[in-house]
């Protein structure tokens, strides 16, 4: 497949100064409605990858994001929803962005140009063969990204990409390829809009989904979530109150003596059989 950087494309609208705020939306709105369809393209090719990885995760395996600039937030922003969603340990979902945790608020320049400080940055926490990294970048040609993946592979460590343009040299070097076709953006090369909303959604999808084939979710409920404020203790409550006929205070006591609601529902269940 011949490499076209699509996401270097001119956007398909014009005079956008131009144009009332109304029309503006209109038009972004337009374009938000391809990456849906896009991610749709690949479902079987991530639930192959999610298949493959689940085994790791179960055998003490963790998943690594790598990215720069808004690709690299978006791994940092999953990776940091997981435990308190989920309950996992922070050690499972690890994100990792080029020019370190300062890049996160402020862009440090060329740090998505240098070609081996993925590979150290991933050193860095023992990268060994039961982890899988994922590369993000919407190009599919940052250095810090591709030869990332790169190290990863020559150390036979498992490996994702996802990018916006089919075709380009992250795919050539990871195991799994998510090639979202999307088009220009609404601002030509602007990548934190159509490619960002794009790698969120598949971000969401490869977490989730592993987590409840991982065991963290019961039914629809997030029964090993942390309790970490008000909102989370009182939804823990209306799930204790949905699984079993206790009143909300003794629901609330249990959830406050044991902690989670996964070890609440155990409990009854145990006692009320």
């Amino acid at each position: 497949m011949n490499f076209i950087r699509l996401t270097e494309a001119e956007s398909l609208y014009h005079d956008l100064e131009h144009k009332s705020s109304l029309e503006l939306l209109e038009c972004m709105n337009a374009e938000d409605h391809k990456p849906a369809q896009a991610v749709k393209l690949l479902l079987p090719l991530v639930a192959a990858f999610i298949d493959q990885t689940l085994p790791k995760l179960q055998e003490g395996g963790r998943i690594f994001y790598i990215g720069a600039g808004t690709s690299g937030r978006l791994g940092i922003l999953d990776a940091s929803e997981c435990p308190p969603t989920f309950g996992v340990s922070p050690d499972l979902f690890n994100g990792i962005i080029a020019g370190g945790d300062g890049a996160i608020r402020k862009a440090v320049e060329f740090a998505e140009d240098d070609p081996q400080k993925a590979w150290l940055d991933l050193k860095s926490f023992s990268v060994g063969e039961l982890d899988t990294v994922i590369g993000i970048t919407a190009s599919g040609t940052t250095p810090y990204v591709v030869n990332g993946l790169k190290h990863c592979r020559a150390h036979r460590i498992a490996t994702a990409g996802i990018t916006s343009n089919p075709g380009s040299p992250l795919s050539k070097v990871a195991d799994f390829s998510f090639e979202l076709q999307l088009g220009p953006e609404f601002i030509t090369g602007s990548t934190r809009l159509k490619s960002g909303t794009a790698q969120k959604m598949l971000l969401n999808m490869i977490s989730t989904c592993l987590m409840i084939r991982f065991g963290r979710v019961m039914d629809n409920k997030m029964v090993d979530m942390q309790l970490a404020n008000h909102k989370l203790i009182e939804r823990g409550i209306q799930m204790v109150m949905q699984s079993h006929s206790v009143s909300k205070e003794k629901a609330r006591e249990l959830l406050l003596e044991f902690g989670s609601v996964r070890e609440v529902l155990r409990f009854l269940s145990k006692n009320q059989s």
